[in-house]
This record gives structure tokens, sequence and C-alpha cells, in this order.
């Protein structure tokens, strides 16, 4: 599987898009909000769900407040204050007022959460809530300007990959949306950690690939979903003042993510021991 997989980063180095780390487009932006945030009705359309739309029925949503680009259209809040968290998929601000999301979920108690949609996500939570295709939070994962200041990522990483295994899953995921046959493709909720062993000072890694690393190392990456090429996740900064990514100063050092992720070990990755499940869509 790792094999597989470094053949797959090497084969992306060579075209030259990819790995990627998603910050501007298709990630997450997070508005984290005071407890004296309004709040708004978010309506869930294309799909009922009466324990979820009560969820969206007071969001702390800020007026301002913009999803990422590209189809997927994600967007998290989080309430310090009330320990509580909501994320969409596919959000508007419709035109006649008000917002609407495709799908998502909500999350109490998040400072204890697993992350992961089950029934003690929420009241009524079901394993099929959230905006990614396996089931873990959005905001789990995701690299978080407040690590990159830090100078280090305290928790795992979440990433995206092409080839994702159809017909299974495995935990923490609770579901799936592979399309490979490949029994070495991947099933969502894999975890990956680097060799523990691997010195990775040695390898003389740019420090935001180093970031990444370490935190591979110790924490291990969860395959949260599909993308179009290899892909770790970083929080979008449409919701900030200022880019923080691009430009000399900006974390990516004046460099595409290719070119940092190209210096990543990929070869030195291991899989952890799979519990995996059967997948039957139609059963949703």
């Amino acid at each position: 599987m790792v094999q597989a997989l470094s053949s797959q980063a090497a084969e992306e180095e060579q075209l030259g898009d990819g790995p990627w780390i998603d910050t501007t487009f298709y990630s997450v932006p997070i508005y984290t909000v005071p407890s004296d945030q309004a709040t708004v009705r978010v309506e869930l359309v294309e799909r009922y769900d009466a324990a979820l739309s009560e969820a969206w029925s007071a969001v702390p949503l800020p007026p301002t407040a913009s999803p990422a680009a590209g189809t997927d259209g994600e967007l998290v809040v989080w309430q310090p204050s009330t320990d509580k968290l909501w994320e969409f998929w596919r959000m508007v601000h419709k035109a006649s007022g008000g917002w609407q999301a495709s799908w998502g979920g909500a999350i109490d108690h998040v400072s204890t959460s697993s992350g992961i949609y089950s029934s003690a996500a929420w009241p009524g939570a079901k394993p099929w809530w959230g905006a990614s295709a396996s089931s873990l939070s959005l905001a789990g994962g995701l690299v978080t300007v407040e690590d990159l200041q830090r100078g280090q990522i305290n928790h795992a990483l979440a990433i995206g990959v092409p080839d994702v295994r159809a017909g299974i899953y495995a935990s923490p995921a609770q579901r799936d949306d592979g399309r490979s046959s490949n029994p070495l493709s991947l099933p969502e909720g894999a975890h990956l950690r680097l060799d523990p062993s691997l010195d990775l000072t040695s390898l003389h890694l740019p420090k935001l690939t180093l970031m990444l690393a370490e935190a591979a190392q110790r924490y291990g990456i969860y395959v949260r979903d599909y993308s179009s090429v290899i892909a770790f996740f970083a929080q979008d900064p449409i919701s900030m003042e200022r880019e923080p990514y691009k430009g000399t100063a900006g974390y990516f050092e004046d460099q595409y993510p290719y070119e940092l992720l190209k210096h990543f070990p990929w070869p030195y990755l291991e899989v952890s021991k799979l519990e995996v499940h059967p997948y039957h869509p139609g059963s949703l």
C-alpha cells in the first residue's frame, strides 16, 4: 500500500501537480465565534434529517462568513464558550437572504469529542453525518494557522488520496466514497505513520515539511477524503485578515506546495493494522 502511494506521489511530482496542500481551494475556513454571536438558521437541503435540521436551527454564524472556494463549499463554525462545532458542505448564502447547505454535521462537547460522527456527536446524530466522505470531522486533522504560528503540529493529519478503495472503510471512518478495486488502494479511515526510527533531522526538510513529517511520525495521518491528487488540508485563510501562506514571509516560503512536499519521505510511511468494514451505500 505504501509503495503504491509513494508511486502516486512520484508520478504527481513529475507532472508538477502534486502532492498538494489545500488552502484557498477545497479547504476549510474555521470561524471561531464568541458567546454573544447572533444565531441564524441554516436550511438543510437535498436530504431530510430532522435531527440535523434541529442542530442547524440556531448556528452562531457571522454575517460576513464565506465558505471555501470549490464545489464542496465547506465551512466550520466553532464556539468555544458552548463547546460546540457545526460544519457544512455546499454552503451558500441565498440571494433572497439566509443560508443553506446540502449536508454537514454538528458536534457537542467538542473538547472531549472523538471527532467522528457517531450517535455520541449530537442528539440524534447518525454515522452518515459530516461533510467529509469518511464521517471524520473537517476540523480534525486540519493544519491550522495556530499550529504554524506555534511551529509544531500536535495532532494527527488528514489527507485526501486519488485512489480510495471501494466497498470497504477502516475504523475510525464510518463510510467511504471509494471507486478503486485495487487491493493496494487505501480505504477511508486508514491510519498511516512515518517509521518512528527515521531520523527526520538528517533529511534537511523545509520547515513546513518537517512540521508535517514530525506530526506524521508522532500522531499519524488519516485518510479522510477522495482528492484528485494526494493532498493535506490546511486552514483556509478566507476567514482571516491576511493570506498567511504566500510570499517570502508566508509559511510556504515563496514555494508551491508540491515543491515543499517533494521532500516528504513518502516511502517511509507505514500502514497501521486496518479494522475494515463492508460498505453498502444503499443501506443509508
